[in-house]
């Protein structure tokens, strides 16, 4: 029974959101004499259910690539009218219960309730505008972070100082880029332009920590020559995140998974990349070391899988002064890297992609993320230890960002 509560919940809001919805259209288009409906309805309605049939549709045929920009507007369309027909809901039944509360109220005094206001306007129909205003808000903002957001990149540039930094590798920089989901992708433009930013950067080494793809390695074919143009002094290091794996797509039968993941791991030696399966690579300058370990997926918050396996990486580590863990998911940090691994300086993250959607700037920062990882975007610190997480270069599901905006990081460490 309790298995039952989401489903039928959010099954009672959209059926809550499309009566409502169109109540309101209802009397703000109401019909001509001796028409049933509108114009403006009947198109609503046919509108309506060709967004339903398209989108369920789409959820059933998840792998079709081919028509991506189709169905990521489905999506995108489906979302917004969504989030605006539950603000209308609320603005709607809240009404409906004053309505209720007030009529009860006039039963019991004997008075009347006045069902108009100033200007002739009834209270129904200035609620329904006032509800439909307020939905265009958000509507309006989601449409907004896809057109503009979307591939809005941020570079931002932060020096963390260590005491127990080599001094030849002081003045290391790192690009740190995460969770590309190449899948997500339908213009190749703006990816030319960050990839050649990134390449005027001139930094010591390029790191990626995860989430290349949606669920399938083909999804990076688009893409494969635009990302294998990134160049760095020591080369592009990899980590898998939760979505490289296929976990979230059907899949005929076993070997067809273990396939995908061959052809995506394949992907990355393609591009020139290294991708770190629970293993580590040493740097070295004029006899001074520096460690880089990479592990596969290792989720805390949320169930995320644990395919991570920081024991076997860390190992031909121990006596390398400095160490830096790429690590997909940041609850990792907490769960296991800092009550275990104390001598891991820096970890980089990503997953979170700061949900796409929040409010940042000098004053306010916040997002529903917060909610569900102490560590979300940026950088934080426990004791001598720190972890920056990346808000991500792409996204996925709703195809924008609004407040949160993707981001290409450079972290210069330094002695001190």
């Amino acid at each position: 029974m309790r298995g039952l509560f989401v489903p039928v919940l959010i099954l009672s809001l959209l059926i809550g959101g499309e009566y409502y919805m169109y109540q309101c259209l209802k009397l703000i288009f109401p019909p001509r004499e001796g028409s049933r409906f509108s114009v403006f309805l009947v198109v609503y309605l046919i509108f309506t259910v060709l967004l339903y049939i398209g989108f369920f549709y789409i959820l059933n045929h998840r792998r079709d690539i081919e028509h991506k920009v189709i169905n990521e507007s489905i999506i995108t369309l489906m979302l917004m009218f969504t989030i605006a027909k539950l603000v209308v809901f609320l603005f709607m039944f809240v009404g409906d219960i004053v309505r209720l509360l007030r009529a009860a109220f006039s039963q019991l005094t004997a008075t009347s309730v006045t069902p108009a206001i100033k200007g002739g306007m009834t209270r129904s129909s200035f609620l329904a505008k006032v509800a439909i205003g307020t939905a265009a808000i958000p509507f309006l903002s989601l449409l907004y972070g896809v057109v503009v957001n979307a591939y809005n990149y941020q570079f931002r540039k932060l020096t963390i100082k260590f005491p127990n930094l080599p001094d030849e590798f002081d003045g290391f920089r790192i690009i740190q880029i995460s969770d590309i989901h190449s899948g997500s992708f339908t213009r190749s433009e703006p990816l030319i332009h960050a990839v050649e930013a990134i390449n005027k950067m001139d930094a010591d080494i390029i790191l990626f920590t995860g989430d290349l793809v949606n669920n399938l390695a083909e999804e990076m074919v688009p893409y494969k020559e635009i990302f294998s143009r990134l160049k760095a002094k020591h080369g592009i290091l990899s980590t898998t995140g939760n979505h490289d794996y296929g976990d979230y797509s059907h899949w005929d039968t076993a070997e067809e998974k273990v396939a995908n993941f061959k052809r995506f791991k394949d992907t990355h030696a393609e591009m020139g990349w290294k991708l770190l399966m629970n293993e580590n690579v040493i740097l070295e300058r004029n006899g001074q070391q520096i460690a880089i370990i990479g592990i596969e997926n290792w989720g805390h918050a949320l169930h995320f899988p644990k395919y991570g396996k920081l024991d076997v990486a860390y190992k031909g580590t121990e006596k390398i002064p400095f160490k830096i863990l790429m690590s997909h998911d940041p609850s990792h940090w907490d769960a296991e890297v800092r009550p275990k691994y104390p001598d891991i300086d820096l970890a980089l993250a990503g997953h979170t992609h700061g949900f796409q959607f929040g409010i940042e700037n000098k004053y306010i920062k916040w997002s529903p993320s917060e909610y569900v990882y102490k560590q979300w975007a940026g950088l934080y610190q426990e004791g001598k230890q720190y972890i920056y997480v990346n808000r991500g270069f792409g996204f996925l599901g709703y195809p924008g960002r609004v407040g949160i905006l993707p981001e290409i990081t450079e972290i210069t460490l330094r002695k001190g």
